[in-house]
């Protein structure tokens, strides 16, 4: 995966690195060294500030991207007067600019976890459900984790929230007990730092998808083609309507497990039936190869009140077959 999402992010001015950060997912960061300090010399090392937010978590195109921001904080004033806020208030241009500001700096850092589709649906559709709010929190979880890695001193952390904010904020408190937490609904319209996170994830996202290759053939498809990939955007919905193979379902960009496409699949594609044996009750089950054995007696009075249990009736299906129980292997 990490191989395969890290294509589209050619234009990305650019990560030099991946890194895992236990989402399953591609992760892209800015280089530093072992020590926390950048190659311009700005050392992480000491306390620093991180922000996390995430774009692409509604939209039933596309990857979602968690990404993670950082500064020492000595420099929270200079990252306030850059003027920075929620990406989704801003015009294309003006994330691009500030992500270049982000790039082009020493003293920022950042870390982006780019989820395939793919991903997301394949941890959505398991038997045991992996819904998209722990999908989330594992990928903000791994943002610290691979932050820390790197020798970044992470001393303040601010997240915007999934789900409950309070059950969030005590739920990353006790695994970074060491870290002052904040999880705050809004959170990119609140700090600095936050904001700085929602500009590189919402970018990344922007351009993964600008760029991505289809793995499936024949398939053109641009902004203008694609919409907002929103499920209640109606160019999404001609794009769903349009690319949706009846036997194999959507290309790779789509997310499988989104209502959306389920019933689009249930109205549109081919019908499946799986034929599963029926229990012929005539057939023991594997509990019937069991006896239940009567204790050892303690004691000769014991071994005279014991009486031997009556024999089990054999189902047909084993006694016409001749098969009797094994008791010495």
């Amino acid at each position: 995966l990490g191989s395969t999402l890290f294509k589209h992010f050619q234009n990305l001015e650019p990560p030099s690195a991946t890194a895992s950060t236990g989402s399953g997912a591609a992760a892209t960061e800015t280089p530093s060294s072992a020590s926390g300090a950048s190659p311009s010399g700005e050392d992480f090392s000491e306390p620093c500030l991180m922000g996390i937010d995430e774009a692409g978590r509604g939209p039933v195109l596309g990857p979602m991207v968690y990404a993670c921001a950082y500064c020492t904080l000595k420099n929270l004033k200079r990252l306030k007067d850059i003027g920075f806020a929620d990406s989704k208030t801003l015009t294309a241009k003006s994330r691009d600019r500030l992500l270049s500001v982000i790039t082009s700096s020493n003293w920022i850092g950042h870390i982006e976890d780019v989820i395939s589709p793919e991903t997301l649906s394949g941890k959505m559709l398991r038997k045991v459900k992996y819904n998209l709010n722990q999908i989330s929190h594992d990928s903000a979880i791994g943002l610290v984790r691979a932050a820390l890695a790197k020798g970044v001193n992470v001393a303040e952390l601010y997240v915007d929230t999934v789900g409950p904010a309070k059950k969030y904020e005590e739920k990353l408190s006790r695994i970074f007990p060491n870290i002052t937490i904040q999880v705050r609904a809004k959170a990119d319209s609140l700090f600095a730092i936050v904001s700085a996170a929602s500009i590189c994830a919402k970018v990344t996202r922007d351009r993964a998808i600008h760029n991505w290759h289809f793995r499936e053939k024949g398939i053109e498809a641009t902004p203008a083609t694609l919409g907002s990939g929103y499920p209640g955007d109606p160019t999404t919905k001609r794009f769903l309507r349009t690319h949706l193979d009846p036997v194999f379902g959507f290309p790779t960009l789509v997310r499988f497990s989104w209502q959306t496409t389920r019933t689009l699949i249930d109205a549109q594609g081919v019908a499946v039936d799986w034929d599963d044996a029926v229990p012929d009750p005539s057939v023991g089950t594997m509990m019937s190869f069991i006896t239940t054995g009567t204790p050892a007696p303690s004691t000769a009075a014991g071994a005279a009140a014991c009486v031997a249990p009556t024999p089990e009736k054999r189902p047909p299906f084993w006694a016409g077959r001749h098969l009797a129980v094994g008791t010495a292997l």
